[in-house]
């Protein structure tokens, strides 16, 4: 077990077998040990140390849109309540009741401006104040703390383009500080009307054996393992390229605070059913008029220029961010996919809930713009479904090899090896390039996903 102080977070932990947390990476070898994807201990001081000090990502305000409604959410293994209140703000309650530990709300979602403990009927309102036990004339809630004591725990919450996030750590930094120059980006794969987006439905949720670690550095930025591991991809030819053949490679890895986005090069189409409709004359915005950002209509592209300055639309047309990962569990899609009826706009987002050292929950959300029409609603939610569906034909893949990474981390010869990221291009950030962040230009390597781990260490051992 680890010793008290180590939990607090004070010092970096010491494992059960004396071996400090720091040694599990080399710097200098770009190496770390698979003991990370199954140690309890780690993963005990992960709940403590990184889950409940660092931003998670609970909700999206169109799950909520009305006064009363709540949907219940986790943090690490802590069970949360969002709720709008009254008031039309959101709060994030511990489900935990104050009298003597139940869970206070056991529905997925829904709308109420109260949650009633079934154990002893303890009230509390929908922004976490308590209201009364029953008996009100006995005081069963006692005399000892005042009523305004009692209530249920709230989480320190911000809001970011739709995305409800919450945190435990009041004294921690701002969700805008967490997130740094990687909110340019993003603003460009979520943020491209004044309506903006909203959910397509309640997200998937489906359980894989394997540790979130394995999800979450993978999103930060590696795009190699399409060639290999989604090469149905090609087969179906829905991508061009072939087992040698770098297709969606080419462009800028971004990377800040571990977050991670490939911003793929799309000048050369990577996707056939481009190949013949877009050509080196053209300028950007004539190129978002053949294909628009995921969700947007062509009679749409011409506003993009009251919201974005030049550089962001030549990024927009040209290398757009369409796939990655905010540290330290969460992956953001926007990408086009080919159908039978022309090409349809993926947006999604995704959290791998930790549940134990081997297994998580996969929280998957999938978006349109509010103001889509019904049939193109459906149209993405069919390709969504086909692609990161819990059936579909990527999210399978993936949810294949996590598990055998995990099952490898438990043996105890292989515990003891190293996952490796030692293909480095290094910054290399083009002098006319606009956005920020450490940019690394050229075939898709393994800095962002090495940056996302440097960040991990960071947080685990007090340093962010």
């Amino acid at each position: 077990m680890l010793l008290d102080h180590e939990i607090r977070g004070t010092a970096p932990p010491i494992l059960r077998d004396g071996t400090p947390f720091e040694d599990l990476i080399d710097y200098d070898r770009y190496e770390v040990s698979m003991r990370l994807l199954s140690d309890p201990d780690i993963y005990e001081y992960e709940l403590t140390n990184l889950f409940a000090k660092t931003w998670n990502l609970v909700a999206h305000e169109s799950e909520i849109p009305e006064p009363g409604d709540y949907v219940m959410r986790h943090i690490g293994e802590d069970s949360v309540i969002v709720t709008r209140g009254k008031d039309g703000e959101i709060n994030v309650l511990l489900n935990v009741c104050a009298h003597r530990g139940m869970q206070v709300c056991r529905a997925e979602g829904g709308k109420g401006n109260q949650f009633k403990c079934p154990y002893h009927g303890w009230t509390f309102s929908n922004t976490g104040r308590f209201l009364g036990a029953p008996i009100a004339k006995e005081e069963m809630h006692g005399t000892v703390l005042p009523k305004e004591e009692l209530g249920l725990k709230k989480a320190r919450v911000e809001t970011y383009i739709g995305m409800v996030f919450a945190t435990w750590d009041e004294q921690g930094p701002s969700l805008e500080h967490h997130l740094g120059d990687i909110r340019w980006y993003l603003d460009l794969m979520f943020d491209r009307t004044p309506e903006g987006l909203e959910v397509l439905g309640p997200p998937q949720r489906f359980m894989i054996n394997a540790n979130w670690k394995c999800p979450g550095e993978q999103h930060a930025g590696d795009g190699f393992h399409t060639l290999t591991l989604h090469h149905s991809l090609f087969e179906l030819q829905a991508m061009a390229g072939g087992d040698d053949t770098p297709t969606a490679q080419a462009g800028l890895n971004v990377s800040a605070n571990g977050h991670g986005l490939r911003c793929i090069d799309v000048r050369e189409p990577f996707i056939n059913f481009l190949k013949d409709k877009v050509h080196p004359g053209m300028t950007p915005m004539e190129r978002l008029e053949v294909s628009p950002p995921p969700g947007l209509r062509p009679e749409q592209v011409p506003a993009l220029a009251e919201r974005f300055d030049e550089a962001q639309i030549r990024v927009l047309a040209e290398f757009p961010p369409q796939v990655g990962g905010l540290f330290p569990n969460i992956g953001c899609f926007s990408f086009p996919f080919p159908t039978a009826d022309g090409l349809a706009g993926v947006i999604a987002l995704h959290t791998f809930i930790p549940k134990g050292p081997y297994r998580f929950e996969f929280v998957n959300w999938f978006l349109t713009e509010k103001n889509a029409p019904e049939e193109m609603k459906a149209e993405q939610r069919r390709a969504a479904t086909l692609t990161f569906g819990t059936s579909g034909f990527i999210e399978t893949d993936d949810a294949d090899t996590w598990p055998q990474m995990t099952r490898s981390a438990r043996g105890a010869v292989g515990r003891q090896m190293k996952l490796r990221y030692q293909a480095l291009i290094g910054e290399n950030k083009p002098d006319d390039w606009p956005g920020g962040g450490h940019v690394y230009d050229g075939f898709g390597k393994d800095d962002n996903q090495w940056n996302w781990w440097k960040r991990y260490f960071e947080v685990m051992t007090g340093r962010a």
